[in-house]
């Protein structure tokens, strides 16, 4: 009998929640996360894009201890934040350091603490550097920090791998766990890049919305009028381990992760194949992982970022992939809520298919007002939709710069 690996716990901070229960209840809501920022970097930078969809800093102040994030870059904040949320929510596993592993991920990384650290050099002198700048900034600080916290000393791993690195933090969670190499993995992905340079070098390739004027409804993907995303920024964190590990234990189980794959595009540094060849190959390789045809899939919580033609490769492989079935496959879009949190975006929307799993609740993807007609995909609109009875397996998909394609399955339990 294969072994499942069950996922026990799960953690989030986000623009629409501080916890993982205000963010559900938000993205069931349909609430924009996004607004024009309450700072001056639009008049001082000129930025043609001043809005994003940001986590409240209040949630830092309330969470963590002074000293904690003195210590630690923003991306590392809100990873602790989710990871300990997490673990409590899967009641603190017994399981030894040796046999509990961290596979955590981002995008950018202390892209705060190194641009801090540079105007610190410009303007005081090296000597009033931070002497914690480079392990702050370090990409892989985020995951050293939940392993330390934790005391995990099986391995902390980081991947980096743009938008797709929490996805495929998650696939490498689930190798670590079928190798035997750990019984306990935390896995997950934080980012925090909303930073003067990074909306002036994303508005520069033309990638962000410039609905500056309506922030609530910029992010609208496959709508005609998308005209790009919305940075976003939060972390989102999730408890792995063995399904009779976690009987054992008493544990309460939300779903089974149930097959993982990446792929490359070897295409672009920044566009998809518009053909979606790449993402059609790490799709039908987790569907095989999980031991699951097309003819399963009944909801996707789809990459989705709102770009003109970011979209459509992803729904042409979808179609691609479920063939005649595409019609009975319920796809939501939530950075339409969130935003997009680069590299932590993977992991907040395998949190929110793990909860549609769960409740069999489809949450709602927002702002579409006209169906892009070339995207032929049962797209959630307006309000959740309630999901059918049996059998439930959903995917969820993140690519990123670099070609880079990562799929999950999450299946009922």
């Amino acid at each position: 009998m294969t072994r499942k690996v069950v996922i026990t716990g799960i953690g989030a901070v986000t623009p629409i929640g501080s916890d993982v229960s205000s963010t559900w209840d938000a993205a069931l809501a349909g609430t924009s996360g996004t607004h024009k920022l309450d700072n001056d970097w639009g008049e001082k930078y000129s930025l043609p894009v001043d809005m994003a969809a940001r986590v409240d800093r209040q949630v830092v102040a309330d969470k963590l201890s002074r000293v904690e994030a003195k210590r630690l870059d923003p991306s590392s904040q809100f990873a602790l934040i989710a990871a300990r949320e997490a673990w409590q929510d899967a009641a603190t596993p017994d399981v030894e350091p040796e046999r509990l592993a961290v596979a955590w991920a981002t995008g950018v990384g202390g892209v705060w603490t190194l641009l801090d650290a540079w105007d610190t050099l410009q303007a005081k002198g090296p000597r009033r550097v931070m002497p914690l700048t480079v392990p702050m900034l370090m990409p892989n600080g985020p995951a050293a920090a939940v392993g330390m916290d934790l005391h995990a000393r099986a391995s902390v791993q980081t991947m980096v791998s743009a938008c797709a690195s929490s996805t495929e933090g998650l696939g490498h969670a689930l190798d670590v766990l079928r190798s035997g190499r750990a019984d306990v993995v935390v896995a997950g992905g934080s980012e925090a890049a909303i930073h003067p340079i990074t909306l002036a070098a994303f508005s520069s390739m033309q990638a962000l919305s410039k609905r500056v004027d309506d922030p609530e409804h910029a992010s609208r993907p496959y709508d005609v009028d998308r005209d790009g995303f919305v940075m976003g920024d939060g972390a989102g964190a999730l408890v792995l381990e063995w399904e009779e590990h976690a009987k054992a234990r008493g544990a309460k189980i939300y779903a089974e992760l149930a097959g993982a794959a990446v792929s490359n595009d070897a295409y672009h540094i920044t566009a998809s194949d518009p053909d979606g060849t790449g993402s059609v190959r790490a799709t039908v390789d987790a569907l095989r992982d999980a031991t699951a045809s097309p003819s399963d899939v009944r909801h996707v919580n789809a990459h989705a970022t709102s770009t003109p033609v970011g979209d459509l490769p992803e729904s042409l492989a979808l179609n691609k992939v479920l063939g005649e079935h595409i019609d009975d496959v319920a796809v939501s879009a939530t950075k339409s809520m969130t935003g997009h949190l680069l590299g932590g975006a993977g992991a907040v929307e395998a949190i929110f298919t793990t909860l549609a799993v769960k409740s069999r609740t489809a949450p709602p993807t927002i702002n579409v007002e006209n169906l892009d007609p070339k995207v032929n995909l049962d797209v959630v609109l307006g309000k959740p939709r309630t999901l059918p009875d049996g059998d439930l397996l959903a995917l969820s998909n993140s690519f990123g710069f670099g070609g880079h394609n990562a799929v999950v399955v999450i299946r009922n339990v």
